[in-house]
C-alpha cells in the first residue's frame, strides 16, 4: 500500500523498518527491512531528500523516520506536483498537436448513418460526457436507480452546465420507494435555467440516452453497472427516432416527481392504484376498516371505469355488508352485478372451500373468472381479497404457501391485490417471519404513508 504513494518497494520497506524501530543504524534498518545493507545506503539519501527520514548526529549515526501521517501528506503532495507538471506538459503538447493537425486536409466524411460499439468504463464515460457537452437543446435518459447514482457521480458538473444553458434534461427511472434520496439530488438543479425533470415507472426498462433527437447511446444489456457491458452508439435517424418515440411514450405513462413529493396520502395512493398493470400481484397493509375500504373500493372502481370485470373476496365483513359499503362509496352495485362486471364472494367461496385451503383450486377459480370476463367482452380482470380468514382459521402456514405459489405462478393477465390487517399480522405467532415471507412475495414498496384518519398504509407489489 505504501509503495502506491510513489515509493519503490525497497524504499517502502526501509522506511517502514525505521519507523517501527524508532531510531536505527544502517545495519539495523537492513536487518529489519530485509534489504541488503549496500542498498539501504543508496536508499537513505533518497528518503532523506523526500523528507521522510532524517539523520541524528552522534556515534554511531542513527536514522529516524518522520511520523507516518506527515510522511503520507508529503508523498501525496509530491504525487500532486508530479501530476500537475504532467498535465501542464500535456496541455502545451495539445496546443502544438492541434496546430499541426489543422494543416492536414481532412477527407470528407460520408453523410450515411453511423453505428459503433463503445466498451470499457473509460470509453463509455468519455462517450457520454462528449454527448452531454455536444447537447444544444435536449437530453433524454432512461436508466435504473443504480445507474442514476453512477451517472450523477460522473457527470454532475456537465449536467449543471447543460441545465444552466437551458438544455432540457428529462430522466425516467424505475419505480421509486418512499422518501427517495434521489429527489434531493435533483433538487440541487432547481435554480438552473431549466431544472432536471424526473419521472418514475414500474415497467421493465433498459438504459439509453438520446441527445438533441440526433444521436443515441443504447445499452446491450439490462446490467446497470457502468462499463461492464458494451453499448451501441448511433446517429441513424430511424433508430434514434424509434428510441425517442419509445421515450415519449414512457415519459407520459410514468409518475411525475411532484406526485412522489406530495404529502397528500390520498393523492399518492390513487396514483399507485391507477398504475397497477396486468400480472401485478400486490398487497396492502392497513390499520383500520376505513383505510381498507378506501383503498380496495377505489382499486375496484378504477377497474370498473376502465371497462374491466372485478371481484371482491370478503372476510372481515360478509358480502351483504360489503355491498352496502360499496353503495355508500358511490358504486352502482346492482348495475355492475347485473352486467357481470362485479362479483362479491365470501372467503368460503374462494380461499377456504369446505374447510380446506388449496392454492391450485383458488388459482383455478381465478382463471375461470378471468375467462368468463373476456367472453363477456370486458377489457381485463382485477381481484382483491381480505386475508383475515387465514388468521381466523389458524391457517398462517397455508397462507404463506398460497402467497409463494401465487408469486411464482401468477401468469394470468389479471391484477391481484391481497389485503392484510396489520394488527392481525402483528398478533401472529411469528410476526417478523410472516412479514419477511410477505416481503419475499411482494418486495417493491409502491407506496407507504401515514394518514391522520386512515392510519398507516403500505402497498407492495412483485
Amino acid at each position: 500500500m505504501l509503495s502506491s504513494f510513489g515509493l519503490t518497494h525497497n524504499q517502502a520497506k526501509v522506511y517502514m523498518a525505521i519507523a517501527q524501530l524508532g531510531l536505527a543504524s544502517v545495519s539495523e534498518a537492513s536487518k529489519a527491512s530485509k534489504v541488503r545493507r549496500e542498498d539501504v545506503y543508496r536508499i537513505l539519501p533518497k528518503l532523506q531528500k523526500m523528507g521522510l527520514v532524517e539523520k541524528i548526529l552522534g556515534k554511531p549515526t542513527k536514522i529516524r523516520a518522520i511520523p507516518m501521517e506527515e510522511a503520507l501528506h508529503i508523498l501525496i503532495e509530491r504525487e500532486q506536483e508530479i501530476a500537475n507538471k504532467r498535465v501542464s506538459s500535456l496541455m502545451s503538447k495539445k496546443d502544438e498537436i492541434l496546430k499541426y493537425y489543422k494543416r492536414f486536409r481532412m477527407r470528407k466524411i460520408s453523410e450515411a448513418p453511423h453505428f459503433s460499439i463503445v466498451s470499457g468504463r473509460e470509453g463509455l464515460m468519455g462517450k457520454e460526457m462528449a454527448m452531454i457537452k455536444r447537447a444544444k437543446s435536449a437530453v433524454s435518459i432512461v436508466t435504473s436507480r443504480e445507474k442514476f447514482r453512477q451517472f450523477f457521480n460522473n457527470f454532475d458538473e456537465a449536467l449543471k452546465k447543460a441545465t444552466k444553458k437551458g438544455i432540457k434534461v428529462r430522466m425516467v427511472l424505475n419505480v421509486t420507494e418512499h422518501a427517495d434520496p434521489i429527489v434531493n439530488i435533483v433538487k440541487e438543479y432547481e435554480n438552473s435555467r431549466t431544472p432536471i425533470e424526473l419521472k418514475y415507472t414500474d415497467h421493465t426498462i433498459t438504459h439509453y440516452m438520446i441527445v438533441d433527437f440526433k444521436e443515441a447511446l443504447v445499452a446491450t444489456s439490462v446490467e446497470p453497472t457502468l462499463g461492464r457491458n458494451p453499448r451501441l452508439w448511433t446517429d441513424d435517424n430511424s433508430l434514434v427516432g424509434l428510441l425517442q418515440k419509445n421515450f415519449e411514450g414512457l415519459w407520459h405513462a410514468s409518475v411525475d416527481l411532484k406526485i412522489i413529493e406530495t404529502d397528500d396520502v390520498a393523492e399518492k395512493m390513487m396514483h399507485v392504484l391507477r398504475d397497477l398493470r396486468a400480472t401485478n400481484h400486490a398487497i396492502i397493509l392497513y390499520e383500520s376498516p376505513e383505510a381498507k375500504h378506501n383503498i380496495l373500493l377505489n382499486y375496484l372502481k378504477i377497474g370498473l371505469e376502465n371497462g374491466e370485470a372485478v371481484a371482491y373476496i370478503a372476510t372481515e365483513e360478509n358480502p351483504s355488508q360489503i355491498r352496502d359499503v360499496m353503495k355508500r362509496f358511490g358504486i352502482d352495485v346492482e348495475k355492475y352485478e347485473k352486467a357481470g362486471a362485479l362479483r362479491i364472494l365470501g372467503c368460503n367461496d374462494f380461499y377456504i372451500i369446505e374447510g380446506k385451503c388449496d392454492p391450485a383450486t383458488t388459482i383455478g377459480l381465478m382463471n375461470k373468472m378471468y375467462n368468463e370476463a373476456l367472453t363477456k367482452g370486458f377489457k381485463g380482470y382485477r381481484i382483491t381479497g381480505e386475508m383475515a380468514c387465514f388468521f381466523r382459521h389458524n391457517l398462517v402456514k397455508e397462507l404463506i404457501e398460497y402467497e409463494r405459489i401465487l408469486h411464482r405462478n401468477l401468469d394470468l393477465p389479471i391484477i391481484g391485490l391481497c389485503a392484510y390487517n396489520a394488527k392481525m399480522v402483528i398478533k401472529a405467532s411469528n410476526p417478523m417471519d410472516l412479514y419477511n415471507e410477505l416481503l419475499k412475495a411482494h418486495g417493491t414498496v409502491l407506496f407507504s404513508g401515514l394518514d391522520k384518519e386512515l392510519g398507516k398504509i403500505e402497498i407492495r407489489k412483485t
